[in-house]
């Protein structure tokens, strides 16, 4: 890697992670909110939770990080979730990688993408599961189960629904499909969302259409024109595109929705 690869690199991971206006934002809200640690085989799996305002039992959203880690951001949403009434729970799949056994806001941001790309698949999967298993038992929950990812997150929520059969339901953003003999396992329905100008995500989209298809799966996808890779988190900063802020808007409107449904 040649040294204006690295600086670029270095200048992109950190205004990624100039998420100000998303800490200010999640400052503000009125919802209960708090970290628990998960415990399972061994590992402690931080998990930040936000539960809505309400007075029936609601459903679970699992959330799975960026390949940016637990960021800011990832937590506004979470929120964001609550507020449109479901139990937000984000594992920060980092726990324990850092140095002296910490996550994600205790690694140097230059470390977090490499970190969050090495993770054993395995280890995800059963991070994932005990999270999932945690959230359904709450005393709040009502049972139901939906899971949604992001980027990196993305890709590990099309995995999971391969290896989860009580799902009601998968949203995909602008992450990569499993292997075809995973799509097999799916039970749940699952939704994609991609941006138009994600030729290395978008190029996948035709083969996994087919293969879900053939294996008797639901798979709809929604490509937003013009929006770039992130553009759920890149649509919401101040700094962001018309387009990416049009595909945030209209994702959101539709993930809703769909979990209305």
């Amino acid at each position: 890697m040649n040294r204006i690869t690295l600086v670029l690199i270095v200048l992109f991971t950190q205004a990624v992670w100039a998420q100000d206006w998303a800490r200010t934002q999640l400052e503000k809200s009125p919802r209960h909110r708090e970290w628990v640690t998960v415990k399972h085989d061994g590992r402690l799996v931080e998990t930040f939770v936000v539960y809505p305002e309400s007075k029936d039992k609601r459903p679970v959203v699992l959330l799975i990080h960026e390949i940016f880690g637990m960021s800011d951001w990832v937590q506004d949403l979470a929120d964001q979730v609550a507020a449109a009434g479901y139990i937000a729970v984000a594992p920060d799949l980092l726990s324990g990688m850092a140095p002296n056994g910490g996550r994600t806001s205790d690694m140097a941001q230059d470390k977090i993408t490499e970190a969050v790309s090495h993770l054993n698949p395995d280890q995800v999967t059963a991070d994932l599961n005990a999270v999932a298993d945690y959230a359904k038992k709450l005393s709040a929950s009502s049972g139901k189960l939906f899971v949604g990812g992001f980027c990196w997150g993305g890709g590990q929520t099309f995995r999971f629904a391969t290896n989860r059969s009580d799902l009601d339901g998968a949203f995909v953003f602008y992450g990569p499909p499993p292997d075809k003999d995973g799509m097999t396992r799916i039970k749940a329905p699952v939704y994609g969302f991609y941006a138009g100008n994600d030729s290395r995500i978008d190029a996948t989209l035709p083969d996994t259409t087919a293969q879900m298809k053939a294996a008797g799966k639901t798979f709809e996808p929604v490509v937003y024109d013009n929006a770039g890779h992130g553009f759920m988190r890149a649509g919401e900063a101040p700094d962001a595109n018309d387009a990416n802020k049009k595909a945030r808007r209209d994702a959101w409107v539709r993930w809703k929705d769909l979990l209305g449904k």
